[in-house]
């Protein structure tokens, strides 16, 4: 049985989402965020690092939401995986890995320099264009196709949902981007997504 070690209002949503879709049996250890917000000090005993999502299967103890990922769409013989025609296996790959590597970073990035006294919002104004730039890019790239890798829904839709639930939630990053916002409103809809919020408990950027 696979354990996800999951932690209100974060990444590790995506994992119980997935699990839904792929009809993976498993159990939730939930766990709540301290009032700074951070990740709480047991799961250092899951993993050195302390971070959610973490889960363990049998023998495996598996951290980073991509790495967690590859893994249970492999674990479910390649469903949801990448597709069969080229384009559609590189834009897979692409978007598995942007999520983390690249927007979620700078939302991040934003938001906390908004938290700094003084400093902050001058700071904040500055990385506005490359947000807006990253924002742009996805909205014209859902504009070409309905899911992120192709003509279907994929993992790397699920690994994509995470940055644009806290952009629409934390700085209205989906005004004038409809078809972002359409794709949201598409995963929320779905069964196993449903399925999800109701074992992860609350969750803020739905």
């Amino acid at each position: 049985m696979i354990i996800v070690h999951h932690l209100e209002n974060s990444r590790s949503q995506r994992v119980l989402w997935l699990l839904e879709e792929l009809g993976l049996p498993y159990e939730v250890q939930h766990y709540a965020r301290a009032k700074t917000m951070a990740a709480p000090a047991e799961l250092r005993r899951i993993h050195p690092l302390g971070k959610s999502p973490i889960i363990q299967d049998g023998e495996n103890t598996i951290a980073e939401t991509g790495a967690i990922i590859e893994y249970l769409v492999e674990k479910a013989d390649g469903r949801l995986g990448a597709p069969g025609d080229r384009q559609s296996v590189l834009r897979y790959r692409y978007f598995l890995h942007y999520a983390e590597g690249s927007v979620m970073t700078n939302l991040l990035m934003t938001m906390v320099v908004g938290m700094v006294p003084l400093l902050g919002k001058p700071i904040q104004k500055k990385l506005a264009p490359l947000v807006k730039v990253h924002l742009d890019f996805i909205e014209a790239e859902l504009g070409k196709r309905p899911w992120f890798a192709g003509q279907e829904f994929t993992a790397a839709d699920v690994m994509m949902s995470f940055p644009l639930e806290f952009a629409a939630a934390r700085m209205d990053g989906l005004k004038g981007r409809p078809n972002t916002k359409a794709w949201l409103e598409k995963i929320h809809a779905r069964p196993a997504y449903q399925a999800a919020l109701e074992r992860g408990g609350p969750y803020d950027f739905a």
